[in-house]
């Protein structure tokens, strides 16, 4: 399960690239538009920023804009920069690799190997979609019907 941040992350990157930098989207515009809490939003926001994925601009006309191409970012690596570490067990993580203190023989784990088989599979698809891919998607539904934040009220 993703955590609220990381949701409220998705939704903010989703405005941004809608925006397509044209101008810089005000935390204000953003937090209405998304129902984002301001103050959450702001931590979000620096998050992103301090890994690369947005830029700020100060001033009147300032705000945050999306400096890395949306079809570059997949969600895996938006989810490691908000959540941190996706993996399941800390032996299968990629970026925060430590061995369990409970287990003698790491190669012949049944539960390492199960939730590795688990884990391999999801990140296969989170690392196969990107954040152009989220926008299609919502445009998608916009034509059709409710958007994603309607969909995501309803699971």
């Amino acid at each position: 399960m993703i955590t609220q941040k990381a949701k409220y992350a998705f939704k903010a990157l989703l405005y941004l690239c809608k925006a397509d930098g044209r101008e810089p989207a005000q935390v204000e515009d953003i937090a209405g538009r998304t129902g984002i809490p301001r103050k959450f939003l702001e931590h979000i926001l620096l998050n992103l920023k301090h890994s690369g994925l947005i830029a700020s601009r100060r001033g009147r006309n300032g705000g945050y804009i999306l400096i890395k191409d949306p079809a570059e970012v997949s969600l895996g690596q938006v989810l490691r920069m908000i959540d941190g570490p996706i993996a399941p067990l800390p032996c299968l993580s990629k970026t925060a690799y430590r061995p369990c203190p409970d287990c003698a023989d790491e190669p012949a784990c049944a539960i390492r190997k199960v939730f590795g088989d688990i884990y391999a599979a999801t990140l296969l698809s989170m690392e196969g979609v990107t954040l152009a891919d989220l926008v299609r998607s919502d445009r998608l539904l916009d034509l059709d019907g409710p958007g994603l934040e309607a969909l995501a009220a309803k699971a």
